[in-house]
C-alpha cells in the first residue's frame, strides 16, 4: 500500500475535495484525506494524506496557517471575497496611511473571535452555512474562537485601495473575515481580493507538488517518490526514540507508564525506531501515570 504525505499546491478553481478526488486516482487508493479545506479561489499548500498517513490528518491539521493576502477597501461582498455581490459599498477618499493600517493590524494578533462566513462549509443544525446562503435563509451562525500568531503589513497600493498582508494563524481562521474586519475597524467596507496559502505545519510553497509533476511522474508510474514520510507531518510534536524492547509493546498498542518514556507536557508524544514512526501517546484521560495509544502506524 501507498503510504505518506503529498505536499500538493492547490491551484484556483477547484475545491479541496476535487483534489482529494483526483488523488485517489493516482495514488490507485481510497485512504485519501487533505488537512484543512482551502476555497475553490484560493491557492496554496494543502497536504494530502494517503494510505496510513490519513491517521494523521487532525494532527497536521491542526498545524499553524501561514497565509499571504489581499484587502481592498470600499466594498464589501456576500462571500467576503472578489467571487461575491457587493452588499455594501463607500468612496475611499483618503486611502489609510502604513502606520494607521500596522495599528489596527496589532490589535488583531492573540486570541480573537470570528463569525462565520455565510457561505462557508461551516455546519449549524446538519445544514452548511452556504447552503442556507444560497436558499436565502436567515441563521444565526455560530462565534468561534482562533489565534492570530503573526499579522504583518507587506505592501500598500493608494491608487488601488488595497494593502498586502503576511498571516500566521490557528486552524479555523478565516482570512476572508480577517480582511473584512480589519477594513471595518479603518473605516471602509472591505473584501478579500486574493488569498494564497505559502505554509502548513512544515510544508512550505517552495516544497509543494503540482498536478502537472504528478502526471508527469505517474506515466511513469513514479508517483510514489513524490511523497514526503509521515514524519514530516509531525514535526511539530515532540519525538522520542525508544529500544527494540519498547517497540514491540507500542506497536502492540500496549498502555504504558509515563515512567517508560519521559513525558514532558500533556500533547501527543510520537514514539520513533530508526527513524520510522511507531505510534502516537497520548496520556490516559482515567489514569495519569499511564500513557494510550492514540494512532498505531
Amino acid at each position: 500500500m501507498v503510504n505518506g504525505i503529498l505536499p500538493l499546491w492547490k491551484p484556483k478553481g477547484m475545491t479541496s475535495f476535487d483534489c482529494v478526488a483526483k488523488c485517489r486516482r493516482y495514488f490507485y487508493t481510497k485512504k485519501v484525506g487533505h488537512t484543512g479545506t482551502l476555497d475553490p479561489e484560493v491557492e496554496g499548500v494543502l497536504p494530502i494524506c494517503i494510505g496510513n498517513a490519513t491517521k494523521i490528518v487532525p494532527y497536521l491539521t491542526d498545524t499553524k496557517k501561514m497565509y499571504s493576502g489581499t484587502v481592498a477597501l470600499g466594498a464589501e461582498t456576500d462571500t467576503e471575497d472578489a467571487t461575491g455581490n457587493i452588499v455594501d459599498e463607500k468612496e475611499v477618499i483618503r486611502m489609510p496611511e502604513k502606520t494607521e493600517i500596522e495599528a489596527v493590524l496589532e490589535k488583531y494578533k492573540g486570541t480573537i473571535t470570528q463569525v462565520p462566513p455565510m457561505y462557508s462549509a461551516v455546519k449549524v443544525h446538519g445544514k452548511k452555512l452556504y447552503e442556507y446562503a444560497r436558499a436565502n435563509e436567515a441563521v444565526e451562525r455560530p462565534v468561534r474562537k482562533v489565534f492570530i500568531h503573526d499579522l504583518q503589513l507587506e505592501a500598500l497600493d493608494k491608487e488601488k485601495n488595497t494593502f498586502d498582508i503576511y498571516v500566521v494563524c490557528s486552524k479555523g481562521t478565516y482570512i476572508r473575515t480577517l480582511c473584512v474586519d480589519i477594513g471595518k475597524q479603518l473605516g471602509y467596507p472591505a473584501h478579500m481580493l486574493q488569498l494564497e496559502r505559502i505554509q502548513t505545519g512544515s510544508f512550505s510553497k517552495k516544497n509543494t507538488i503540482t498536478f502537472a509533476m504528478i502526471e508527469e511522474a505517474a506515466a511513469k508510474n513514479e508517483q510514489e517518490q513524490l511523497l514526503s514520510p509521515i514524519s514530516d507531518g509531525l514535526s511539530h510534536l515532540m519525538h522520542q526514540e525508544v529500544d527494540e524492547a519498547l517497540k514491540s509493546r507500542i506497536k502492540n498498542g500496549q498502555k504504558l507508564a509515563v515512567t517508560e518514556a519521559p513525558f514532558l507536557t500533556d500533547d501527543p508524544i510520537v514514539f520513533i525506531n530508526n527513524n520510522e514512526v511507531l505510534a502516537i501517546y497520548g496520556r490516559h484521560p482515567d489514569k495519569p501515570e499511564q500513557m494510550k495509544p492514540l494512532r498505531v502506524f
